[in-house]
């Protein structure tokens, strides 16, 4: 309970939530052993969210999956700021594994790393709201994702402030198709494209662009994955950043 006051009155220790993620948090050297551990009730969270959205997570519901109370999860973990946080670890914690690109072949690993992580959220669309909360402490998992992005495009002889802006490109693409998909509704979509298309056909003349756009089949499908489409379009940008760099000479430094 008094976790969840911390959470309610904003006098969360970020300290201690740091400790908690990075595992640095002290162990009691008396007592009985303990039955449960953070990462057991963040992989078990991490399926309630995956089955039920992130919304329906909460301790009790976590707790009564062990048999237990939620006074008893909070002896590990303070409150559900902090289980999200280590929910985010449980689902990052596989990954990125580029080994198998070649070493140097930066398109090739920023690609990869790219397909990697779009994966990672589609299988756990409530992954999209848990890393989008304001300063969020990011725990090893999460940093090491990041690590190998700027690791990938080492090969480009972008400095850091370069690279970094590269990853942030693409995790923004990754998270922006996570949010199509999510808000992704069949038959909301196919009735809401009807009507959109009968108020547009009556107001054609207000919008000559878009209707000549909708008319050469502008959003229809068309087999292209948008994924890839936006991957190449990036990595196109980021060569001809590189080669741009060398024609001047450049030390590769923004």
């Amino acid at each position: 309970m008094a976790g969840r006051g911390k959470e309610q009155d904003g006098s969360r220790d970020p300290r201690a939530s740091l400790a908690l993620l990075w595992g640095e948090q002290e162990q009691p050297t008396r007592g009985p052993k303990p039955k449960l551990s953070p990462q057991r009730i963040a992989a078990a969270a991490a399926e309630l969210a995956d089955a039920e959205g992130l919304d329906a997570v909460s301790m009790n519901k976590v707790a009564g999956g062990f048999g237990v109370s939620a006074m008893a999860l909070y002896r590990y973990v303070p409150g559900k700021t902090e289980l999200v946080e280590l929910m985010v670890e449980s689902v990052l914690a596989e990954g990125p594994d580029l080994s198998g690109v070649p070493d140097g072949d930066w398109r090739a690993a920023v690609r990869e790393w790219t397909r990697q992580c779009a994966r990672v959220y589609a299988a756990h669309p409530w992954l999209l709201g848990a890393t989008a909360m304001r300063r969020q402490i990011m725990g090893p998992c999460q940093l090491r994702w990041l690590d190998a992005a700027l690791a990938a495009l080492e090969p480009t002889g972008l400095g850091g402030a370069g690279r970094h802006r590269v990853f942030l490109l693409l995790i923004g693409l990754v998270r922006n198709l996570a949010q199509q998909h999510s808000d992704h509704e069949e038959e909301r979509e196919e009735e809401w494209n009807r009507l959109a298309g009968e108020l547009l056909a009556r107001h054609a003349d207000r919008f000559p662009a878009l209707t000549k756009a909708v008319a050469e089949g502008a959003f229809e499908p068309d087999g292209t994955d948008p994924l890839e489409f936006g991957l190449d379009r990036i990595l196109d940008g980021v060569e001809a950043l590189v080669a741009g760099h060398e024609r001047r000479g450049s030390t590769g430094r923004e």
